[in-house]
């Protein structure tokens, strides 16, 4: 993966910090208590695998739980769910991958050198890495979510453990790559690789151990670094990340937390758990911050302004988090606890 050399410029703005909301507080409701993984938010529900009987459920608007297959899967340890579709890619711990469609029951055996599945937007094409067992044959590839027409986008070599999988929202960008310029400790350039061998402008980032979100459209790239200017702690950025734009309007939010313990509303907000306060070197040894409990903080990514929304409830710590359609309902789940829970903005 290969890019350009010149390095767009930095910008920074200060942020406004907003009261936290008053009156009404919030409550937290847990509306699934088994211990699950992988929940998907959508219009129809969430789905969820059920690790104590090996089931896939979903559990509709009304509240009632509806079993999306008679099957038993044993043992999963992750699913990558179509965005569009009751399809998923459901990984097991030996390294075994298939694809399975609860619309027609129909199960399909994937390579097992295949890992880290990303669904494009419309659910039509997945991207996976390919790691053979020699570097000449490590690719990032795309296919049918059956396995079928399968397509050698980039060569990975030795650098597979430097690239995300991460389809944008519009279809353009497959991933990104940390294989960029040298800039020293503290700054990376990160290439980002298209479907047909683009060569798209770079970006560069303050900091180490990039972890990135897109906004709902793709237009915009949330992303968390840390470097010793914030005491290697992960602090939050946002950047203009369309093909013409990459590199453009980028700020800091002022927010030390992760990229994946955020979700965007739209192109506007975003929520994100947020540790009370976190030690020095928790950006890159992030389980120092599981014993610490998240505020929820709604980001304006136009005007910077910070609110935070005081809960009514337990302790938790924010592993996962997604937003649904209307925007009106945040789910998360608990480092330390089963289930999923709501929030009723």
């Amino acid at each position: 993966v290969t890019g350009p050399t010149d390095l767009p410029q930095t910008e920074t703005r200060p942020i406004e910090l907003a009261p936290p909301l008053a009156a009404g507080q919030p409550e937290v409701r847990q509306i699934i208590e088994d211990s699950i993984i992988s929940p998907q938010v959508s219009a129809a529900g969430v789905t969820f695998y059920n690790k104590l009987d090996g089931h896939f459920y979903r559990r509709q608007q009304n509240g009632q739980i509806q079993e999306l297959s008679d099957q038993v899967f044993f043992n999963v340890n992750e699913v990558t769910w179509s965005p569009v579709s009751d399809e998923a890619i459901i990984e097991y711990p030996d390294g075994s991958n298939i694809h399975y469609d609860f619309t027609t029951q129909k199960q399909v055996t994937l390579p097992k050198h295949w890992e880290e599945f990303s669904f494009a937007d419309e659910g039509d094409k997945i991207t996976a890495k390919s790691i053979g067992l020699s570097p000449d044959n490590r690719w990032i590839v795309s296919t049918n979510p059956d396995g079928t027409n399968v397509k050698l986008i980039e060569p990975l070599g030795d650098n597979a453990d430097k690239v995300i999988l991460d389809w944008s929202p519009n279809r353009q960008i497959v991933g990104m790559s940390r294989t960029g310029q040298s800039l020293g400790l503290d700054r990376e350039e990160i290439l980002f690789v298209g479907l047909n061998g683009e060569n798209y402008k770079s970006m560069i980032v303050e900091g180490r151990g990039i972890e990135t979100n897109w906004s709902t459209e793709g237009k915009q790239l949330l992303y968390s670094v840390y470097n010793q200017r914030n005491d290697f702690k992960p602090e939050l950025w946002i950047v203009n990340a369309e093909p013409n734009t990459i590199g453009g309007g980028r700020r800091v939010l002022n927010l030390n937390t992760w990229a994946n313990k955020c979700s965007f509303a739209d192109e506007r907000f975003v929520y994100c758990g947020v540790p009370e306060e976190l030690p020095t070197g928790a950006g890159f040894a992030p389980g120092l911050a599981d014993t610490i409990p998240d505020k929820l903080v709604k980001v304006d990514t136009q005007t910077g302004t910070l609110t935070e929304i005081q809960l009514e409830g337990n302790f938790h710590v924010i592993d996962s988090i997604q937003i649904s359609d209307d925007g009106k309902t945040v789910y998360f789940s608990d480092k330390h606890q089963s289930g999923l829970f709501e929030v009723a903005l």
